[in-house]
């Protein structure tokens, strides 16, 4: 894979200066967007075999490779990658394995996720597009209304990013919703994305902030 990746570029130098409120906002407020019918179709016609296993997912999975590997690491759990992008799921490898893949937005299948009990022991989130403009800070995960959503489901929650900002800025909402985790640079262990192995190709730094189930919550 070609080193061609460039940095990060963001108008914004600092942590966003109204993350505390948009946060405290959205945890204050209930998430009231209903489900797209087409992620309740996809989210139904999956929903049994959701039932079967302890349940890890990978939201924004984009082409799913970050999900098979997921599903190699820990093939005692069913694995589920989530991605709105029909484009992206599409170039996923051909093969099979023990994992599914749904085209839905992530949101969506949250909000079904919780409706049903099927808590994840584990949630990746894995390079997401960070929005860097400053003016984007509640397209982000952390920023977005459902962000709580996010924090009802538990689980351990992994984040990674290239972009050191963004990490640190889902450290500290997670942080003002009660949730404490670490922020560490990501090691040299096999790449999860393809995202994941063009940056580190292209020398940036990766980052990743880990947040353990809150203690006494198991699904």
């Amino acid at each position: 894979m070609q080193a061609n990746s460039r940095q990060v570029s963001s108008n914004q130098p600092h942590l966003h200066h109204k993350l505390a409120t948009v946060v405290r906002r959205h945890l204050s407020t209930p998430y009231r967007r209903p489900p797209a019918e087409h992620s309740i179709r996809a989210y139904d016609a999956l929903r049994d075999k959701l039932e079967q296993r302890p349940l890890i997912v990978d939201s924004f999975c984009g082409t799913g490779h970050s999900t098979a590997r997921l599903a190699q690491q820990y093939p005692d759990h069913l694995v589920l990658g989530i991605d709105k992008s029909a484009q992206r799921l599409a170039r996923h490898p051909a093969g099979s394995g023990d994992y599914l893949l749904l085209q839905a937005d992530c949101g969506d299948i949250w909000q079904l996720l919780l409706r049903d009990e099927l808590l994840p022991q584990r949630h990746y989130l894995l390079y997401p597009n960070p929005w860097p403009k400053a003016k984007h800070l509640q397209r982000r995960v952390h920023g977005h209304g459902s962000f709580p959503l996010l924090l009802q489901l538990g689980g351990d929650i992994i984040l990674r990013s290239n972009w050191q900002l963004y990490v640190e800025e889902f450290g500290l909402a997670m942080h003002l919703a009660g949730r404490r985790g670490s922020i560490s640079m990501v090691d040299a262990d096999p790449a999860l994305t393809l995202f994941e192995q063009k940056y580190r190709n292209s020398g940036h730094s990766l980052w990743q902030f880990y947040g353990a189930a809150p203690p006494g919550v198991a699904p």
